[in-house]
């Protein structure tokens, strides 16, 4: 399978078989133009929405007629089964930007958690709920979202294998988050890639926790 990070909070998740996934959307046009990424214009089968921001649930974005993934609970696409978890967008139960929903689904073997907007680190009945994972998509910019320090505690929860940040700074991103270099300040087994997509295999994935920052395709 192969994870393709198209900026922001979007990547493209494809299967061996074909199957495609693209998660939260962004709308360029939103927000006085902070977001600088290039437009979504990839097809998908499904896409998944975390909530309803325009940086994260523009689905009319992605082509090829999707299936929608949206709130807690369970959905099936094609051969694919996601897991929806009712989190929060911040640390007050919602009251200051809302509920997040965080998606766990299976690619080929490989178990994926996105975050979303997940604006606090989730309690033992949500642990429970999303369970060990193999790849976290996870946010680290603060301000919307859990920081560095909170990403690699709910990384360590979770007991992730590999790690892609996302919702950082980047020079395509006016938003008021913090870069990436927080994040991997002091951490083991760092990858940058030179790419905006790592290919897995389930019975290859390492034995100690990687953080894989890829290049944004947009």
């Amino acid at each position: 399978m192969k994870i393709t990070w198209l900026g922001h909070s979007a990547f493209l998740v494809e299967s061996d078989s074909g199957v495609r996934v693209i998660t939260d959307p962004y709308d360029v046009s939103a927000y006085g133009g902070a977001i600088k990424y290039e437009a979504i214009s990839e097809e998908a089968d499904a896409v998944t929405v975390s909530h309803d921001h325009p940086d994260h649930g523009f689905v009319k974005a992605v082509k090829g007629n999707p299936m929608v993934v949206k709130g807690a609970g369970k959905f099936v696409v094609k051969d694919i089964e996601f897991m929806g978890v009712q989190t929060m967008h911040d640390e007050s139960g919602g009251s200051e930007r809302g509920k997040n929903v965080v998606f766990v689904f299976t690619v080929d073997g490989v178990r994926i958690c996105h975050l979303g907007d997940l604006g606090h680190i989730p309690n033992s009945e949500q642990l429970s709920q999303i369970g060990s994972v193999d790849v976290l998509l996870a946010p680290i910019g603060g301000y919307f979202t859990i920081g560095a320090e909170e990403a690699w505690e709910v990384a360590e929860k979770l007991n992730a294998r590999v790690v892609i940040p996302m919702h950082y700074k980047t020079e395509k991103i006016g938003f008021p988050i913090a870069p990436i270099d927080e994040f991997l300040k002091w951490k083991p087994n760092v990858k940058r890639l030179d790419s905006p997509y790592i290919e897995l295999r389930a019975d290859s994935l390492p034995s100690e926790r990687e953080i894989v920052v890829l290049r944004h395709a947009k």
